[in-house]
């Protein structure tokens, strides 16, 4: 089933005139893939997909969830938590406090994987930790804090990886360690966040596409990973650009490892191995 450039177009502008949403500045290929999913899922066409939007509000909130369901996953990419560990977050140690913010947070596992780091590091106490989604059907999943332990269970030698290095730490040690973070039930095959985790973030649903800084404070650290990528270049620098003007002097902005920041705003950000530092205006 091949989606053409026009029926993307059509469904982009069914969905702003039907919704609150506007995905007119999306990657084209990353809607494609997406759509095709649904519709084949739905086992509709496109004209049939586009009139169901029209006029059932409820199916078109199934569609929008669809879209912008991300993954995401404990310790994902551990060499970029390695040097979160070594490279950036030590600078923030003496402040009294540390606002950290995870736009497009989608269920959670990565806020939860930087207050296990900062726990770690002793610093948890001190920072302010808040998390934004345009699906607020993820933002539930991430405020529960639990998950499917055999889905994770593969994504836990990452925080053995980040927190331990590559020692042969041995097993029964390392789960007395995650103890402190978490509850693993295999017969229901759970993983539960520990309270003071899970009570920690402030959540808000926020369309990075349209709305401003609803948290209304300046961040140290905007955590950012694998969300910009489904965005057009021109929609990528306005987020940037919110970036920036909602960042402390100094700021550091961690993107995914196969994103970057190009166009305008490279100019705003000095970039440091994987990350990026706030420059002036």
């Amino acid at each position: 089933m091949e989606l053409d450039e026009k029926d993307i177009r059509r469904f982009q502008n069914t969905l702003r005139d039907h919704s609150e949403y506007d995905f007119t500045e999306y990657s084209l290929t990353c809607l494609r893939r997406r759509l095709t999913r649904i519709l084949l899922e739905y086992e509709k066409s496109m004209e049939e997909i586009m009139d169901a939007m029209r006029s059932d509000g409820r199916f078109l909130d199934e569609v929008v969830k669809k879209i912008t369901v991300h993954t995401t996953e404990l310790f994902r990419d551990p060499e970029v938590w390695k040097k979160l560990r070594q490279e950036v977050l030590p600078a923030y140690r003496d402040r009294p406090s540390i606002r950290i913010w995870h736009p497009g947070c989608s269920t959670g596992q990565e806020v939860y994987s930087m207050m296990m780091l900062l726990s770690e590091m002793g610093m948890l106490e001190q920072s302010r930790i808040f998390a934004s989604d345009i699906n607020p059907d993820v933002l539930e999943i991430a405020g529960e804090g639990t998950y499917k332990y055999h889905f994770n269970q593969s994504y836990l030698e990452n925080f053995q990886k980040v927190l331990f290095g590559e020692t042969d730490t041995h097993h029964s040690s390392l789960r007395q360690h995650w103890k402190k973070y978490f509850h693993i039930d295999e017969t229901r095959d759970m993983i539960r966040m520990r309270d003071f985790l899970r009570d920690k973030p402030v959540y808000k649903k926020l369309d990075l596409v349209k709305d401003p800084n609803f948290f209304l404070v300046k961040f140290d650290l905007i955590v950012c990973r694998n969300v910009i990528i489904y965005f057009n270049d021109e929609l990528q620098n306005r987020v940037f650009r919110l970036f920036w003007d909602n960042m402390e002097e100094g700021g550091t902005l961690v993107l995914g490892v196969h994103e970057s920041i190009l166009g305008p705003c490279s100019k705003c950000f000095l970039k440091k191995d994987s990350f990026y530092q706030k420059k002036p205006a």
